[in-house]
């Protein structure tokens, strides 16, 4: 809903990390004080070791199942979770186990690969998260063998994601009309609908043309919002907003800070977007593609 000159309807922030050892609930209370009702928890792995077996990556996600709970008891805000292997972590073990061992190490990266998937899945049919991601490819240069292993293990990725019905949020290369129709290409020759393809880290552009049928999620800086205005009325069926807030002590507020959606969502409200943009944003979109807010 909206009054004359504030937005007061739902706020969803849709890639958000916690970590117990940053901010944790007070991150979330501040989101919370500036107007946000719901965060997409995006599972944060431990980047310099990164689980190498089911029971490790199991282990991992039922914690941030677990903050997901803490999160909800402690604010009421709505939580709904999002776990799967972050392809930087992936493709850095696929670059050390090639080298150490050549084949058979790429084999070993995709079976950890696989069981990180699988121990998402557990969790998903238990009804304790909601999507799988962040997955994709490496964003940075990288060999074409671990380039074509990373894409063979995203096909595999959209293929489950059709079979079981969840979404995925994606982690690619920052490109923009390429790489949105590589994976539009990807989707529709495994089947899956591309609107269940989120595009974390979406540069503002919405324009269908450019966007191919997949869901834009935006980093929503401060240089976003003209572009999102511009080209909101062109998307096809709307788009996120997110943050990318890593909760980390070292970088504080990287990559935005947990207060920045709630913000923006006003700043787009007084700019005039249309009220249906952001009822998308924040209550439609967030509901088709991870299930009715807990």
């Amino acid at each position: 809903m909206a009054e004359a000159s504030k937005w007061t309807g739902p706020i969803v922030d849709n890639h958000f990390h916690l970590n117990r050892n940053g901010l944790f609930l007070q991150a979330a209370g501040e989101f919370k004080r500036v107007g946000g009702t719901d965060l997409i928890l995006v599972h944060c792995p431990d980047f310099s070791s990164p689980p190498t077996t089911r029971k490790g990556h199991s282990e991992t996600y039922r914690d941030t199942v677990a903050m997901a709970e803490e999160v909800r008891a402690e604010h009421g805000l709505g939580v709904r979770v999002v776990l799967g292997p972050h392809p930087a972590a992936f493709a850095h073990q696929f670059e050390a186990w090639l080298e150490e061992d050549g084949e058979r190490g790429a084999e070993r990266a995709m079976e950890n690969y696989r069981n990180s998937i699988d121990a998402a899945m557990e969790l998903i049919h238990e009804g304790k998260a909601h999507a799988v991601g962040e997955v994709g490819r490496p964003h940075w240069p990288v060999s074409e063998r671990v380039w074509d292993l990373s894409n063979v293990l995203l096909e595999e990725t959209m293929t489950l994601a059709r079979r079981e019905g969840v979404s995925l949020q994606l982690h690619v290369e920052g490109e923009l009309e390429s790489t949105y129709s590589d994976l539009a290409t990807m989707a529709e020759k495994v089947g899956l609908d591309k609107q269940r393809l989120v595009r974390h880290y979406a540069p503002p552009t919405l324009t269908g043309a450019i966007t191919k049928g997949l869901t834009p999620s935006v980093l929503i800086g401060k240089g976003a919002i003209e572009e999102v205005l511009a080209t909101a009325e062109s998307s096809t069926h709307g788009f996120l907003l997110e943050t990318d807030y890593m909760d980390d002590v070292r970088r504080p507020g990287a990559v935005l800070g947990p207060k920045t959606v709630p913000k923006r969502t006003q700043q787009l409200f007084e700019a005039g977007i249309d009220e249906s943009f952001l009822w998308k944003a924040h209550q439609d979109l967030p509901d088709l593609l991870y299930g009715a807010s807990e």
